[in-house]
């Protein structure tokens, strides 16, 4: 009786060094991320059949009693932190409550013109 020999098999792949590099990745893309901070308090956006959505920029808040919000200043701070923007030349997104008196809006603007902040945009949800 002749036996042949088998053939040798190829030796798998190690997987443990692709694990590696997908974990460092998922780690690279976690800490590179730029998360968005949660808003200082609730707006409800109003209405708008528009279905143009504005790009990240930075954000200005009103609330329905006419608070405002911007990064970590609150009240008469916003102003000052407005003009001290690091992206002067970028628009400044504003998400105003719909519940909001536009007087509050209007008689905002000239402030942030005076400012020298000369484009806004006004976010809006969805109809």
């Amino acid at each position: 009786m002749q036996f042949t020999t088998p053939r040798r098999r190829r030796a798998p792949e190690p997987i443990v060094p692709m694990i590696n590099v997908v974990f460092l990745l998922l780690i690279f893309f976690l800490m590179s991320a730029q998360i968005t901070p949660p808003a200082p308090f609730d707006v409800t956006l109003p209405k708008s059949a528009d279905r143009d959505h504005a790009t990240p920029t930075d954000t200005l808040y009103m609330d329905a009693k006419g608070r405002l919000a911007f990064n970590e200043a609150r009240g008469d701070a916003v102003l000052d932190a407005l003009a001290a923007r690091a992206t002067p030349d970028e628009a400044l997104q504003i998400r105003a409550d719909a519940r909001m008196e536009a007087r509050a809006l209007a008689r905002l603007l000239p402030q942030l013109a005076a400012r020298g902040i000369a484009q806004v945009e006004i976010v809006t949800g969805a109809k």
